[in-house]
């Protein structure tokens, strides 16, 4: 009863607290000319909340199919343009990205480790991004880098493929929701600081379990941005909350930077097998670095590649592998590719994938239908117009990945699985001209783990094909359940259950890899 009655006084006071700023904060009147984006019906007070739907993306989705591909919003006291075609991605990624080169600043304020200052994801555009994203595509996240580490990546698929004939020989379910989960966790955890989220050492899994703390109270502080005046009366609510995870991260990631500074001083200057970290920590050291970045900031980063990294990673992993096991047609048609490029006596290699283009369409069909960041933000720097419309500085741009690749003016057919298309002339024409594929966003602020979440993808789910059938349990009858949780990420509402059927042992210790 308590309760009941605090929730309703707190709900008051939210509705007259907006009501007194929506009477004496009206905008001002617009300078003759001016021309905003067009914007759906909107009520007092919520602007356009009640049109939401759970699934954001697909909220949105049906906005812009209703309403047009570009939009104006209000969130509470919130505003936002959405973009929902390839023509206006195109223009914004290409004619206008330096004026949407910032992203939103991090719900958790400057004064905690998730600051948006120090962290790289979400920094504003300037000296420290640049040198960051410099850092990523030359050292950290190149192309080089992650070919030292594909044996990391080997060992761990190996390890996973190994779990899955056991499973398969007790004719067991698996729950492969949660067994690529731990595949990309160990994958990612290895890569970035040779941890691994299960075993002996509890690093890495502790880091997990503070990633999943991060996006609950992340998820609460957006609640708390879209209620405007009372955002502080949230943050003092959940205050402790934050600081005590601020606080467990801080320590975590400081013993982890410790014990690599003193593996560095024995092993020398000539170290084999840098991760990510020993890497970083070079840079840091490097008194002649052309920004000398804090170790906060250093942080903040393994904190980003965390958070953004292992879910996004799975994720892609599933819906690509549910989408092959629904189509048993392009299952069995990459099946042949594979064999046919690596024949049946070794388990597929990375350095096989750029033969595979029939796999490479595969891969780019079903994260266009199921992109791991259906949606992505931008914020406005400048003054500007877009499709013939103003756009005013400081404004949010939230970018729909979901419908800029379902938009039926690019794609034919385009809520079907018809991997071919991308291999076609017609799309690489439109590929060249157009911004039609971003699953990772587009621009100069696209996802800098790219290489990270690809290379796993390519050696995961290529072995997965070589080696096992997969049963489906639960499912639409052969069919995954492709149904989405609510939220703003692409995830799978119900876990995905099969049972592997071993096709090809290519990996025991009767068959090395």
């Amino acid at each position: 009863m308590i309760a009941t009655e605090y929730l309703l006084s707190l709900f008051v006071l939210w509705t007259v607290t907006v009501f007194i700023q929506y009477i004496f904060k009206r905008p001002g009147k617009k300078p003759a000319g001016y021309c905003p984006p067009p914007s759906p019906p909107a009520l007092p007070l919520i602007g356009h909340l009640h049109l939401l739907n759970p699934v954001a993306y697909k909220g949105f989705h049906a906005l812009s199919n209703k309403y047009g591909p570009l939009l104006y919003l209000r969130f509470g006291t919130y505003p936002a343009v959405l973009v929902s075609s390839a023509p206006l991605a195109t223009e914004i990624f290409k004619a206008l990205d330096v004026h949407f080169s910032s992203r939103i600043q991090s719900p958790f304020g400057e004064n905690l480790l998730f600051g948006s200052s120090t962290s790289f994801f979400n920094a504003p555009y300037g000296d420290y991004w640049k040198f960051m994203k410099k850092i990523c595509t030359t050292e950290l996240l190149g192309t080089r880098q992650m070919k030292k580490l594909k044996n990391v990546r080997r060992e761990e698929v190996v390890r996973f493929l190994s779990k899955m004939l056991e499973i398969g020989k007790k004719k067991e379910v698996a729950n492969m929701s949660a067994e690529i989960l731990t595949l990309a966790n160990n994958s990612s955890c290895r890569m970035i600081m040779s941890a691994r989220c299960s075993g002996e050492d509890n690093q890495a899994e502790k880091c997990r379990a503070l990633v999943i703390e991060s996006f609950d109270l992340a998820g609460k502080l957006a609640l708390c941005n879209i209620i405007g005046p009372l955002k502080r009366i949230g943050m003092w609510y959940i205050r402790k909350k934050i600081a005590d995870v601020t606080k467990r991260y801080d320590e975590l990631f400081e013993n982890v930077l410790v014990e690599h500074e003193e593996k560095a001083k024995r092993e020398g200057p000539n170290m084999e097998n840098k991760d990510l970290m020993d890497i970083l920590l070079e840079v840091y050291h490097d008194e002649n670095a052309e920004i000398r970045i804090t170790r906060k900031q250093m942080k903040n980063f393994f904190l980003d590649l965390f958070t953004g990294g292992s879910n996004t990673t799975s994720d892609a992993i599933l819906w690509i592998l549910a989408e092959l096991v629904s189509h048993p047609a392009a299952f069995k048609k990459l099946r042949e590719e594979i064999d046919s490029v690596v024949g049946t006596e070794r388990l597929v290699d990375e350095a096989d994938i750029p033969s595979m283009p029939y796999f490479q369409a595969c891969v780019k069909e079903a994260m266009r239908l199921n992109p791991p960041v259906p949606i992505f933000d931008r914020i406005c720097g400048e003054n500007c117009k877009l499709a013939g419309y103003d756009i005013p500085k400081g404004i949010t741009m939230i970018m729909n990945s979901y419908s800029i690749m379902r938009d039926p003016k690019i794609w034919d057919n385009p809520e079907d699985f018809i991997p071919e298309r991308f291999l076609t002339e017609e799309y690489k024409a439109k590929e060249q001209n157009l911004q039609v594929y971003v699953p990772f966003g587009g621009g100069r602020r696209m996802c800098p783990g790219v290489n990270m979440t690809s290379s796993l993808i390519n050696c995961s789910v290529t072995a997965m094909v070589q080696c096992f059938d997969w049963k489906v349990v639960g499912g639409d009858g052969p069919k995954v359940n492709m149904d989405t949780k609510a939220g703003v990420v692409k995830s799978m509402a119900k876990p995905f259950m099969a049972i592997p059927v071993v096709h090809r042992n290519l990996f025991s210790a009767k068959n090395p890899v």
